[in-house]
């Protein structure tokens, strides 16, 4: 069982399940809500509800929950390990595979083939063993996972004080007049398709930078950095702002190119930035884009810059 954890609470004030998202803690704010709700979050002993408003000299303790044995097969899936230590390992992700099992969704994932590879932190129990941060199925691209629980709370950390870079390559419709700029727009999931997210004035912050790599004929690409992490992110952002990610089949109308077929949008995560949680040392890790993604780069038309 993962050790429990206690907050003396001094002049924070506000809503405990906001107050516990703002504590650097290794869990999601849903998995937190969720322990609220069970009672495996208690307020000076007691169980409270997901709304009780913390005050001065409050004691939040923390039981996280034993993590069951899980039932998801270690499988023999080919991986490309491009840095294993001790602590972690980077992998480069193909488009098609999903991150993390799933209820009714057991097999073929990144994960049951992390479990084939190496032992995995514990901390996101049973079906999501290792996994820090994640991309969509369709988005290719590295992938930072934990091989222990320390090493998990560190790099969440990371993630959580934005002391990673985490670049993206985006081939998206439409053509830039400007050479960069920041969507800062927050996202919450769609008030009637909940399989989407959407942009919403109550969501949480979600802030993307982008620059122009390579202008096409109806097409730019783009290198994207991601400030925050929204599920969906530099989706939702590129189709608030008229500019969808090409073969999105969710938020672009899944756009086609002549010629070219497409499993999904062409959206690599290219670059990955930490800091080793053992050692200090900083890594940056850079992947090429995937064949699919060349393949489609190769039948559009650059736009000569210096023509008028």
């Amino acid at each position: 069982m993962t050790d429990a954890i206690t907050i003396n609470i001094t002049d924070q004030t506000g809503r405990i399940d906001a107050i516990l998202a703002n504590e650097n803690l290794p869990y999601s704010r849903t998995v937190l809500a969720s322990w609220i709700q069970s009672g495996e979050v208690l307020v000076n002993g007691q169980r409270v509800k997901r709304s009780y408003q913390v005050g001065s000299g409050d004691v939040i303790r923390i039981l996280p929950p034993a993590v069951q044995t899980t039932e998801i097969m270690p499988e023999a899936i080919p991986l490309e390990v491009i840095y294993e230590d001790d602590d972690l390992l980077v992998v480069n992700k193909p488009q098609g595979m999903v991150v993390h099992p799933a209820a009714g969704h057991t097999s073929g994932t990144l994960v049951n083939a992390l479990l084939h590879h190496a032992p995995l932190s514990t901390i996101n129990g049973e079906f999501r063993p290792g996994i820090v941060h994640r991309i969509d199925r369709d988005t290719s691209g590295l992938l930072m996972v934990a091989k222990n629980d320390q090493a998990h709370q560190a790099l969440s950390a990371q993630l959580k004080a934005h002391k990673n870079e985490r670049i993206y390559y985006a081939l998206v419709r439409g053509e830039f007049e400007e050479n960069s700029g920041t969507v800062n727009a927050p996202i919450a999931r769609h008030p009637v398709d909940r399989k989407k997210q959407a942009i919403q004035e109550n969501g949480r912050e979600a802030v993307t930078h982008f620059e122009v790599i390579t202008r096409y004929v109806g097409y730019t690409l783009l290198k994207v950095r991601l400030e925050t992490g929204r599920t969906h992110q530099i989706r939702v952002h590129m189709t608030y702002i008229g500019h969808p990610i090409v073969g999105d089949p969710v938020y672009g109308s899944a756009q086609k190119l002549p010629g070219v077929s497409l499993a999904g949008q062409l959206l690599h995560a290219k670059t990955l930035s930490l800091t080793q949680p053992t050692t200090g040392e900083n890594l940056t890790f850079d992947s090429p884009l995937p064949d699919n993604f060349e393949r489609a780069l190769a039948t559009l038309t650059p736009i000569n810059p210096n023509h008028d």
